[in-house]
């Protein structure tokens, strides 16, 4: 519990942060993704293109010569889904505190309800939708299939389990 808190409260303070990533981080993210994921980090803001960045600069160290293209590019779209919502970090941390409050329940109303409601559903279901953006861009299988699962148990993964835990704990980190 305290990690997780831990991880959100670094994640808030890095999306207040204002900027883009460094040139050259972001130079070096886009030689590691297609023509259509290339498309799809453009449509990611800057706090979550950053951490990306990290996440995906952690995996290449714990990796090595194993973290192949279709990896790292998991560890800098993981999050591509967030985009559907259109919501800034306030939305993103009411949508984060409800769902660690009540995981499910609301989910369902919401997708039918106000415009805010509605972004904030999507949000919820980041995971889902970045799998389908991914797909629909012509990413690898094990892109798309880690942007879906990165929230699930490890049980649930499809991509290698050892894969997974390096991703897992990169992003968590």
């Amino acid at each position: 519990m305290f990690g997780q808190l831990s991880h959100l409260a670094r994640r808030f303070l890095g999306a207040v942060r204002p900027g883009a990533p460094d040139h050259a981080e972001e130079q070096w993210a886009l030689t590691k993704l297609n023509d259509g994921e290339r498309a799809l980090w453009r449509r990611m803001n800057n706090p979550d293109r950053r951490h990306a960045i990290e996440v995906a600069h952690k995996v290449v160290a714990e990796l090595g010569a194993t973290a192949t293209r279709p990896v790292v590019a998991a560890a800098l779209l993981h999050d591509v889904g967030k985009v559907e919502s259109g919501l800034r970090t306030p939305g993103r941390v009411v949508a984060t505190v409800l769902w660690a409050i009540a995981p499910s329940p609301w989910l369902d109303s919401w997708a039918k309800g106000s415009h805010l409601q509605r972004r904030m559903a999507q949000y919820r279901l980041h995971p889902a939708i970045g799998e389908q953006l991914l797909a629909d861009a012509g990413a690898d299988p094990l892109t798309s299939s880690w942007a879906a699962d990165h929230h699930r148990p490890a049980a649930e993964w499809r991509v290698p389990v050892s894969v997974g835990q390096v991703l897992k704990a990169c992003d968590d980190d």
